[in-house]
């Protein structure tokens, strides 16, 4: 990972645990103060940090030295760990749940088909991660966003469930930098304006840590501040959101006054997909047009706006990372590093924002440290998603996994990351999928575009490395990331250029990969439990596939070819939510044609040949 010279600035300006905002009352705000060491404890604690749409690939995390010291070089970097859907909302939940989001049926970040009541209206507020861990003994802490559509007016009907104390941000000032509304325990929600919203945040997590250490029981504290998201100037909002008059505004993030002046010449990395002459992606991104030099000056501001934003972050992490020390825990405690969803800023020519299945969007970043994890080191060809968060954290601290998990515990071990690794087996998959609409978050072109609904898959092992996506007007799209990183070239354009017309995809055909991930996405659109983990057991229940690469085998061939037509991925039409007649034929429904009628899979009347 690269490190900009320019991070010295951050790191000399940062003051030690972050400038903290503190209130009046301390009945509303947990005020942190010193303890002495404290005897280790036998049952670990979580510190969960999770911001919102930082990326990975713009490179937010080389302006985080304070995060390298304390979380790169003492942990472990999860390069390939996936949001299952970019936007907030679903992807929180996602996490909170170990669902995927056709699972949750919580697809958007504010009502009809998502926000805070919408996660209450299907059943999870009393079943879902913090509840359970209370179940299991643990003490559980909150502060910052938890969910869009979480406001000044429905914080207490009901309150969010299993907190033992929680600290939350709430609508409409979510994410107004400088005029945050915070709730504490049920109490009258208090508004913050004039100050600093991650250092008020800062400030109630280093309250709420203290009062964890203090009740004496093993606990998980999140930490979840709102940068580098964009500012939003935003009102209460009731009904369908309608694309034309939207409830709010946004614009560039703001960062703490003492980190204004930093960064100054950095610019977004100008990588060969950011503003590209020739136009690229499929659906309304191929119509996109180029942006003028008043756009890019622009989105270079706000790049900067979002690395300045991040610094009272990486100081919130050494709070917390210190203040463990001095509570004699840091050794017992696992630290964990995340977003919601990725961002992009000019890839594509996109305007400032999320909700794409491209790299930048849904990449994004996941570090551990803590009791057997590896210092300073990259757990490459391992991938995981956020719905596999919630059975680690299962995992760390010793609990069984749920039966009705989607995802499952990422090896966090550097032994377990390399067995693995070797197997080839479940860590190559991550499915995504995305309803609604996109728009841009900046000052430019922010109209909403429509039909913005797909389901994609990305899978890489020993020998490939792909994107694959269906979007619900029914384009496709395939990248072999090795060699089109910047997801340039998709070698199912309806009318590829000369160049592309002979191209390989991991060194096949591109329909030969096509069909196999198609058919690997019909089972992921609608998987739940084990489906979602072994998606290749469905296809072959005879254990023969494990693997892409074991699916590429030849004689595989006319089994692929042969059921295409007859179940594929393919929408009936574009819809804003998961609508189950808009999504297209499934496996559950269509599955059976797969190897026969009556039976899923390979192998159903096949020749002698093939079964032996």
């Amino acid at each position: 990972m690269r490190f900009a010279t320019l991070v010295r600035a951050a790191a000399a300006t940062a003051i030690s645990f972050g400038a903290v905002v503190t209130a009046s009352r301390p009945d509303e705000v947990p005020l942190g103060h010193s303890h002495g060491p404290r005897p280790q404890r036998r049952q670990p604690n979580v510190v969960f940090v999770l911001t919102d749409d930082q990326d990975v690939h713009l490179g937010s995390l080389d302006y985080m030295p304070l995060v390298k010291k304390h979380l790169l070089e003492q942990g472990t970097f999860f390069s390939s760990h996936y949001a299952t859907t970019a936007v907030c909302c679903p992807s929180r939940v996602t996490i909170w749940t170990g669902k995927f989001a056709h699972n949750t049926n919580v697809t958007d970040v504010s009502p009809p088909y998502g926000g805070y009541p919408k996660f209450v209206a299907e059943g999870f507020n009393d079943n879902y991660f913090p509840v359970w861990l209370q179940q299991a003994g643990y003490n559980t802490y909150y502060t910052g966003k938890l969910f869009n559509v979480h406001t000044v007016e429905n914080y207490n009907s009901p309150p969010p469930g299993g907190f033992t104390g929680s600290d939350f941000l709430l609508d409409p000032h979510t994410y107004d930098y400088l005029n945050a509304t915070f709730q504490r325990n049920g109490q009258t929600p208090r508004s913050y304006e004039g100050s600093y919203s991650t250092d008020v945040l800062a400030a109630k997590a280093y309250g709420l840590l203290d009062e964890a250490v203090e009740a004496g029981k093993p606990f998980f504290l999140a930490a979840a501040p709102i940068a580098p998201h964009a500012n939003v100037a935003m009102k209460l909002h009731e009904g369908p959101r309608d694309p034309d008059n939207l409830p709010f505004e946004f614009t560039e993030p703001i960062p703490a006054e003492r980190h204004r002046g930093l960064f100054s010449e950095e610019r977004v990395p100008r990588t060969l997909n950011f503003n590209p002459e020739g136009r690229s992606g499929a659906n309304w991104v191929a119509a996109l047009p180029r942006q003028n030099e008043s756009n890019v000056a622009y989105n270079d501001h706000f790049y900067r706006q979002r690395l300045r934003s991040l610094q009272a972050v990486d100081e919130l992490v050494e709070g917390l990372v210190a203040r463990l020390g001095e509570h004699g825990i840091l050794e017992d405690t696992y630290v964990v590093y995340s977003s919601d969803n990725g961002y992009h800023i000019g890839q594509h020519r996109l305007q400032p924002g999320k909700s794409c299945g491209y790299e930048t969007d849904v990449n994004v970043p996941l570090i551990i440290r803590g009791p057997g994890v590896a210092a300073n080191f990259t757990a490459e060809g391992v991938v995981s998603t956020h719905a596999d968060l919630a059975p680690t954290f299962f995992s760390l601290l010793g609990l069984e996994p749920r039966a009705d998990f989607d995802g499952a515990a990422i090896p966090v071990t550097k032994k377990g990351i390399e067995e693995v690794r070797e197997r080839g087996e479940r860590r190559e998959h991550a499915g995504i999928e995305y309803w609604g609409f996109a728009m841009g978050e900046g000052i430019y072109n922010r109209d909403p575009r429509e039909n913005n609904t797909y389901k994609a898959l990305r899978i890489s092992g020993p020998g490939y490395n792909l994107y694959y996506s269906v979007w619900c007007n029914n384009e496709h799209e395939l990248y072999d990331m090795e060699v089109d990183p910047d997801q340039l070239h998709n070698l199912l354009s309806p009318s590829p250029s000369s160049a592309l017309k002979s191209t390989l995809a991991a060194g096949h055909a591109p329909q030969k990969i096509a069909a196999r991930l198609d058919a690997l996405l019909l089972v992921l659109k609608t998987c739940s439990g084990k489906r979602c983990q072994h998606p290749w057991s469905s296809l072959h229940p005879d254990g023969t596939v494990r693997s892409l690469a074991d699916a590429l085998a030849p004689r595989y061939d006319a089994f692929y070819v042969d059921n295409q037509e007859v179940a594929s991925v393919k929408y009936a039409y574009c819809a804003n939510g998961f609508i189950p007649e808009a999504e297209g034929p499934t496996w559950e429904d269509s599955g059976r044609a797969f190897g026969g009628e009556g039976e899923y899979g390979y192998l159903k009347g096949s020749r002698w040949e093939d079964w032996v």
